[in-house]
Order: structure tokens, then C-alpha cells, then sequence
């Protein structure tokens, strides 16, 4: 369990911080502040309908400081429950709908903006449960949809504007004169453990790559019938978020440089439209 753990923060997700024991909160000597989470446990199951509830207790933290809570499935996070006065409990958190069900899941919390720079408190769970919801809340859900259809025309025909539960942001539209094109990717900025994922058409071209300052090169192939939607999905926070990458799109003639940033809440994207 402790490799794992330690695999997990060499993701550099959590800041870079001295790593801590699975299940017990981090503290040097009795000035040093600690945090533990007593819900969830290992025994809780939560059910993305019905919500979350963090339980915590802490020493030599008062009550006006904050504490941040993620959601990680094995080594990645997958949501960001959020930023919380260190009041010892909140709830009616909500799950995100695509989270899948599974037991391995952890809760991890650090302390914000500590008054000892050098001891940061930090903590995480045992694993724990999340279900879906019930097959009667399942259909109720999809009616609750298909009762919205304003929203669905609201949007451009053939863009997408969310994926995975995340806002797509365009911030580009890019024209291009050949369906072959190739893109370099390298992270903007310093390397910090950013991990992620490119989309072209909500298909994977890139999957999960560990961005360094190096390009590294691929080839695809867009649609020349419509407007081809590209766009960068976060898979953690690196340790300065939000994730950024630098990307040259090259159709053979001419290239261009375009920046994407994403985080666990949002991507986003460009369009790339082939010249006719």
C-alpha cells in the first residue's frame, strides 16, 4: 500500500509534499499540524445521486484555514470535491455522473496556506465504494434529458460542448489545407508532473502521456467534411495547475503554435477545419 501511495505522489498531483503514511495523518512532533478523515472510511459506500460527506479532524489548524479534498481512483484524480473552512464536516458534495463504480477509491486532503511552510498536513483514506445509481433513478435521470431538448440546439451543430462531465471551451478555429496533419506536443512552462490526454472528434489520438519539455510528434487525420474538434483532457493537476500544453499543428505548408490549458473541471479546444 505504501509503494502505491508513493507511486501516487510521484504524479506530482499533491504540491510535491514529503509523502505520509497510508492511513495516518503526517506529523513531525505535536507542534506540527495533522489532519484525519474519519468518513469516509473503509466501510463507506457512496452513491453518486445521493452525494458526498467528508467527516475530518485536525491539530494546530484553526478553523478559518482551508483544506482541499480530491477524489482519486488508483494514482488519478478524478474529481475535485473542493476547498473547505476546516469546520470537521461537510456534505451534500456532488458526485460527478461519470464516475464509475468500483472499490478503489480514496479520499486525500491537505492543509492550505500552513503557518510552518515545512510541515504540511496531509492525509489519505483507506479505499472505499462508490455505486451508480439505482436503475429506477437511471431512468428518471434520462427522462429529466430528454424533457431538456432547448439545451441540446442550443449549442453549434457537430461541436461538442462538454465531455466526461467537463465544459469544452474553444478558443481557437484554425484552417488547415491538408486532412494529413502533424501535431508536437511538449508542456508549457516547467514540468510538473502533468499528465494527460488529446481528443480529436471525442476520439483518443494521445492517451495519458506524461508531458516534458521534449516534443514528441504524431500524425493524424482529420475529417474533411466538417469541423474537426480538438481539445487537451486533464487526468491531475500536476503540480501547478492547470495543466498547459504547448502545441505545433503542421499540414506540410505551415504550422502554428497554440497553448491549451485544462483542469478536472473544464478542456479546452480548437477547431480545425480542412480547406477545401
Amino acid at each position: 500500500m505504501l509503494y502505491s501511495l508513493v507511486r501516487l505522489f510521484s504524479l506530482g498531483v499533491l504540491f510535491m509534499l514529503p509523502i505520509f503514511g497510508m492511513g495516518k495523518g503526517f506529523s513531525q512532533s505535536d507542534e506540527k499540524s495533522s489532519i484525519k478523515i474519519t468518513s469516509p472510511n473503509s466501510a463507506t459506500v457512496w452513491v453518486i445521486s445521493s452525494g458526498a460527506e467528508l467527516a475530518w479532524n485536525t491539530v494546530n489548524i484553526p478553523e478559518d484555514k482551508t483544506l482541499q479534498f480530491y477524489l482519486f481512483q488508483d494514482e488519478l484524480v478524478v474529481q475535485e470535491l473542493g476547498i473547505f473552512k476546516n469546520k470537521k464536516f461537510v456534505k451534500n458534495i456532488d458526485l460527478k455522473r461519470s464516475l464509475a463504480a468500483g472499490n478503489n477509491y480514496r479520499v486525500i486532503a491537505i492543509e492550505l496556506f500552513p503557518v510552518n511552510k515545512l510541515s504540511v498536513a496531509k492525509y489519505a483514506t483507506p479505499l472505499f465504494t462508490i455505486k451508480k445509481d439505482t436503475p429506477r433513478n437511471t431512468q428518471l435521470q434520462n427522462v429529466s434529458i430528454q424533457n431538456t431538448p432547448s439545451e441540446a440546439s442550443s449549442t453549434t451543430p457537430g461541436l461538442r460542448d462538454s465531455f466526461d462531465g467537463r465544459k469544452i471551451n474553444y478558443v481557437d478555429e484554425l484552417i488547415v489545407s491538408n486532412k494529413d496533419i502533424h501535431i508536437m506536443l511538449w508542456d508549457h512552462g516547467r514540468v510538473d508532473g502533468d499528465i494527460v490526454s488529446i481528443y480529436l472528434n471525442g476520439e483518443a489520438i494521445v492517451s495519458k502521456y506524461a508531458l516534458t519539455y521534449q516534443k514528441k510528434k504524431f500524425s493524424i487525420q482529420l475529417d474533411k467534411s466538417k469541423k474537426n474538434d480538438l481539445f487537451l483532457y486533464a487526468h491531475n493537476l500536476g503540480t501547478s495547475p492547470p495543466n498547459t500544453v504547448s502545441i505545433e499543428i503542421s499540414d506540410g505548408s505551415s504550422s502554428k503554435n497554440i497553448i491549451l490549458n485544462s483542469d478536472l473541471k473544464s478542456c479546452e479546444a480548437v477547431t480545425i477545419k480542412v480547406e477545401n
